[in-house]
């Protein structure tokens, strides 16, 4: 934990909605006080937003329904913290 008090847990979990500006103020100065102390959760957030960007960027179809399957269930794997 951070000086800012959330846990670098809690900012893997709220990273999907302070990418896409959807946290209240509080929640947002929150993970961005976390940040300001936590390198390893600033390149992460970092990543994720590149992510994001690159896979905006796929044409629709671009993904076989196997890649899909396999990139949700290493994302719900991630979640749980078994990747």
């Amino acid at each position: 934990m951070t000086d800012a008090g959330l846990r670098c847990i809690e900012v893997v979990e709220l990273v999907s909605a302070y990418i896409d500006d959807e946290l209240d103020p509080q929640t947002r100065r929150r993970v961005e006080e976390h940040l300001e102390l936590c390198p390893p959760c600033r390149v992460y957030v970092e990543q994720v937003r590149e992510t994001v960007l690159t896979l905006g960027e796929l044409p629709a179809g671009a993904l076989s329904d196997q890649a899909v399957s396999e990139l949700e269930a290493a994302f719900r794997a991630f979640s749980r913290g078994r990747a």
